[in-house]
């Protein structure tokens, strides 16, 4: 399913802002989000990891006809992962290793890499939402 701006801008802030209770009185606060733009999404075309956008918080990923985004961001104590020539992802910090599909599969990390929102835009480019820092 394709998504237009509006529709795409809508559930990244809805997203973002989670399903907390607000006490009454109190101002909600709401994590931003930045949209960036990665190129034509044609650049993506081979399998593989991208991780021209990995010091931005996210890798983009290839494989069949599957183009999605994952955090780059260790679930663990926030460190940057690399990405691994056999498309796993390894945090330097504290060893936790993540497959290529984000799950955790040493620790001491427990939590998956988190997938990101995408959307190809009428453009052709590859939009991702990231969380700010």
């Amino acid at each position: 399913m394709l998504l237009n701006r509006r529709q795409f801008l809508l559930l990244s802030a809805l997203l973002t802002a989670g399903c907390r209770s607000t006490p009454p009185g109190a101002v909600p606060s709401v994590r931003e989000v930045r949209t960036i733009d990665a190129g034509p999404a044609s650049n993506y075309a081979a399998d593989g990891v991208y991780a021209r956008f990995r010091a931005l918080g996210f890798f983009i990923v290839r494989r069949g006809n599957r183009l999605f985004a994952l955090s780059a961001i260790c679930t663990h104590r926030k460190c940057n992962l690399n990405a691994e020539s056999d498309r796993s992802f390894y945090c330097p910090c504290h060893g936790s290793i993540f497959d290529p599909n984000g799950h955790v599969t040493a620790g001491p990390a427990k939590r998956d890499l988190p997938t990101l929102v995408t959307f190809i835009n009428k453009n052709g480019n590859l939009l991702v939402t990231v969380p700010a820092a």
